[in-house]
């Protein structure tokens, strides 16, 4: 046993848990098996809800018989536009029991790009969560003639709404249990006729370079990836999970929703995204997966809480990090610790890890799993350091989701680990390029066969874009994306994201974008962390009227200069950052800088922004 986790309960399962060979069939496996246990959970209006398999499957069972009532054909698509929530769920299981295809759109997406989604995968009916999801629905129904009808999880505010087109799920589910009682066994034929081969559902590309790509998934594909995952991140019937990401992305989909219906892990929905760090206390998950910014504003939430703390507190906590840090460092080199360090340990978790832990809702968890976009090494030798592993997973939507996953035995911070069992990977020898191929990687774009063939080559091998290097255990890093690579006028070759990661370390600043391709030198644009800067201009008494005004004062540039500083002494000259600009706008989902998973859009930001760049250079 290891002094910082117990290896034995993070095993690889190669075993089958669940048998299906498409997710319709899988997952009334599920509830046939397990029934009484509890599956999904949710809080709202202050209590969290329990459904077990059973009540899911009568849910999901209504749902689909009521598509079937409104006419739902084999082969047709309906897509969901809404939050993160139980429902969500229950649609997408119904609609492919229904054999039909299942999309997901952005609940952050305005209403021409809803039109384009719907109109692209040919929706025949729309799910949509509430009176604003209806209203982009509505504005855009006369330009999708192939939609038929609008079903609303929330009527809160629509009780007087007379629209022949639309109708609550509730409405749906007693059209359902009408329509199960006049066709028995109707449903039952619909899950059977769903094939391995048929399109499950479709996951779109963010769209920053051009319209989305919908990428099409098999339910042969999914099935095989799932069960895939368990030998990778293995979980089971006792963990417990959350689901906060947005359901219409792969990692939350696949990684969330499938992988926990495959396992039978409980499945904890947030009450909204900004309740995250207070929800995950409450459920002090013993599986979490996030994206590197939640590990970071939880990390920096930890550094300005202990700024705040007296002197006594700090000295406690600085002396147990280090002994986590020399633990960690010991584990990390597969060395042995010494039974004086290990004692050491026990003391600083008792004396303040465990606190720190607790505080963040980690308490628990056999291990955290960060993917979706690179992650600082320093921060995954900090959790590591407070006795929890960090496993980073590397895929993309194309490969549904992880295609590499780092073993708890052996951690590289930096790396992505070597690729899963379940595909192949290599790199190009002459671009660096990471190519994978296996049954994992999804049968190509709708509607755009020259893109997938662009994509996928006559090999089978998918191209990533994404630039590489293996090393001589099989471990993969990733260098950058292809078009991301700097050239600096000098011609030195720069890998933004390095600098960009060491940035986003510090508790001021949330994200990044570094400048320099054919420039004399690099610049940085800089999105700060509102609630921590803010913190810090009160303590200060640093005036400021509103955001804008924040990042133009003297001190958030001298604080943010300094954390500049800090990060450019680890590069040589000509890697330095020599100027930095500050967002002055507040951003959220619904802007278009932005990912929905909150990342900056580099080529939309380098556009836009293009005025405030130049000056830089001036």
């Amino acid at each position: 046993m290891s002094v910082l986790w117990d290896l034995q309960h993070l095993q690889a399962n190669t075993d089958s848990v669940l048998d299906g060979n498409t997710i319709p069939a899988m997952f009334w496996e599920a509830v046939r098996k397990r029934q009484h246990r509890v599956w999904l959970r949710q809080k709202d209006k202050g209590l969290w809800r329990s459904h077990t398999w059973e009540q899911t499957g009568v849910a999901v069972q209504e749902i689909a018989c009521g598509l079937m009532a409104l006419g739902f054909q084999r082969g047709e698509c309906a897509s969901i536009l809404a939050n993160t929530v139980v429902q969500w769920v229950w649609a997408d299981l119904a609609v492919l029991s229904a054999a039909g295809v299942s999309n997901g759109i952005y609940p952050t997406d305005a209403p021409s790009q809803v039109q384009y989604l719907c109109e692209d995968s040919r929706t025949t009916v729309l799910f949509v969560e509430d009176d604003e999801q209806l209203d982009k629905a509505l504005e855009v129904r006369a330009q999708l003639p192939l939609l038929r009808k609008i079903v609303v999880f929330d009527m809160h505010g629509l009780r007087d709404l007379q629209d022949p087109d639309v109708l609550s799920l509730d409405a749906l589910r007693a059209l359902g249990r009408s329509y199960a009682q006049t066709h028995p066994g109707a449903l039952e034929a619909s899950v059977q006729a769903c094939q391995p081969q048929d399109l499950a559902i479709l996951v779109y590309t963010s769209g920053t370079t051009g319209k989305p790509k919908g990428a099409m998934h098999l339910h042969k594909g999914l099935v095989y990836t799932v069960r895939g995952f368990n030998t990778l991140l293995a979980q089971n019937e006792d963990d417990e999970r959350m689901c906060f990401l947005p359901l219409c992305h792969i990692a939350e989909r696949m990684g969330g929703e499938y992988f926990s219906l495959y396992t039978g892990t409980i499945l904890n929905f947030v009450e909204n995204p900004q309740t995250v760090p207070e929800n995950v206390r409450e459920i002090a998950p013993t599986v979490f997966t996030a994206v590197p910014r939640v590990w970071e504003k939880l990390y920096s939430g930890v550094m300005i809480a202990l700024k705040e703390s007296g002197w006594l507190q700090q000295a406690a906590f600085g002396w147990s990090i280090r002994v986590g840090e020399r633990v960690a460092a010991q584990v990390l080199a597969q060395a042995p610790v010494g039974a004086a360090l290990k004692l050491q340990f026990q003391l600083a978790r008792l004396l303040a890890l465990n606190n720190v832990r607790r505080l963040l809702g980690i308490h628990r968890a056999r291990y955290l799993v960060t993917g979706a976009a690179p992650i600082s090494p320093d921060l995954v030798r900090w959790y590591l350091a407070l006795g929890v592993p960090m496993l980073e997973v590397w895929g993309m939507t194309e490969t549904c989701s992880a295609s590499t996953g780092v073993p708890a035995a052996r951690i590289k911070p930096g790396s992505i680990g070597p690729a899963a069992g379940f595909n192949e990977i290599r790199v190009d020898p002459q671009t660096q390029e990471i190519l994978v191929r296996g049954p994992n990687v999804f049968a190509g774009y709708l509607n755009q066969p020259e893109k997938t063939a662009e994509t996928i080559d006559a090999d089978g091998w998918l191209h990533t874009g994404d630039v590489g290097e293996m090393d001589a255990d099989g471990y993969l890093r990733i260098t950058d994306r292809m078009k991301d690579i700097l050239i600096t006028a000098g011609g030195k070759n720069i890998t933004p994201s390095e600098l960009e990661n060491d940035l986003k370390f510090s508790p001021y600043i949330t994200d990044a974008v570094v400048i320099g391709d054919k420039r004399a030198y690099l610049t940085v644009i800089i999105m700060i962390d509102q609630d921590n800067v803010e913190k810090f201009a009160q303590d200060a008494d640093v005036p400021f009227s509103n955001y804008a005004s924040l990042t133009r004062s003297p001190e958030v540039q001298a604080l943010i200069q300094g954390e500049l500083d800090r990060v450019n002494k680890k590069y040589a000259r000509v890697e330095q950052i020599k100027k930095f600009f500050l967002l002055e706008n507040q951003l959220s989902a619904e802007d278009e800088e932005l990912t929905p998973t909150m990342k900056l859009k580099r080529k939309l930001v380098e556009k836009k922004y293009a005025a405030q760049i130049e000056a830089m250079y001036r």
